[in-house]
């Protein structure tokens, strides 16, 4: 049994059932992916649906057994006498110690992905990590000028003539011929604990991308922030000494993830041994490449 269809959790229920394993996937959602559903609606981050797409075509290849939409129990588990079973139950987000964090106008960064909810036009952002990049550009998404080819090739200065008749040097337009920048749809501020620039941490390759991004738009971005407390007015912060108020429609949490390790806790009370892997194993550094090549090295040693 594997527990958890995110991707470490189709990679190892693919590759144990690739071993000849009859094995029998769940999951409390109804569809598979896990945290690459949230993942593919990040702008520029679309091509998850792929591989979700991907993995569902070679579970059903590999007659993988799948339970969706049932959260399923640690004596439900231990009552089927699995010979295996592998904990893929991700992660949860970590909330961070701050007063008023309990207040209405705090939200997850899940329910501002998944569209569950539709932040104000101010937003404050509570973590600079990777899932608080994502959330910054998902917020800050100018609305659609045109079809998506001509929105970026414009955002990014690119001479759309490329390929097709003569082009700016590079490829890349001058500044002053360029088309003026959508406006961002929100004021957004990001900010971090931890001192220094925000982003630092992000892969080298894609990093300053989305630095440069947010700062075309306008995000705040502040390393060094001391959070005092989160109340109607919004949200108070010390900064170099100085006390601001971010006054935010609403303040979105993005401080980090712990595993998600409950269900191991009830199978060890009932005997049972579970294998644990990608978020639920280790929370820090969590990215898709790790979690699909972790559930596919377990998945071969079972």
């Amino acid at each position: 049994a594997v527990v958890g269809a995110g991707p470490a959790g189709m990679a190892a229920a693919a590759e144990a059932a690739r071993r000849g394993h009859a094995v029998v996937l769940h999951d409390a959602a109804e569809e598979l992916g896990g945290l690459l559903r949230l993942a593919m609606r990040v702008p520029g981050k679309e091509e998850f649906r792929e591989t979700v797409r991907y993995f569902r075509h070679l579970l059903a290849e590999r007659g993988v057994e799948l339970r969706l939409g049932r959260r399923v129990a640690a004596a439900d588990l231990a009552r089927e006498g699995f010979d295996a079973v592998v904990l893929a139950t991700g992660v949860r987000p970590r909330v961070p110690d701050i007063p008023g964090v309990d207040h209405p106008k705090v939200l997850g960064y899940a329910d501002v992905l998944s569209g569950r909810v539709v932040p104000g036009r101010r937003v404050a952002i509570v973590g600079a990590g990777g899932i608080g990049f994502d959330v910054a550009v998902a917020l800050t998404e100018p609305e659609p000028a045109g079809d998506p080819l001509a929105d970026f090739l414009a955002e990014w200065g690119v001479d759309a003539r490329w390929g097709v008749g003569p082009t700016a040097r590079g490829g890349l337009l001058p500044r002053a011929a360029r088309p003026p920048a959508r406006a961002a749809p929100r004021e957004v501020a990001l900010l971090q604990r931890s001192p220094g620039r925000p982003g630092r941490r992000l892969g080298r390759t894609t990093g300053w991308v989305h630095r440069q991004l947010l700062r075309r738009r306008g995000v705040e971005m502040l390393g060094g922030v001391r959070y005092e407390r989160i109340d109607d007015a919004g949200l108070h912060v010390l900064v170099d000494g100085e006390r601001r108020v971010f006054a935010a429609d609403h303040v979105v949490i993005c401080a980090g993830q712990l595993p998600e390790r409950g269900l191991e806790r009830d199978l060890a009370a009932l005997g049972v041994r579970a294998h644990l892997v990608g978020g639920a194993r280790e929370a820090g550094e969590l990215d898709a490449e790790r979690a699909i090549a972790e559930g596919t090295e377990l998945g071969g040693k079972l």
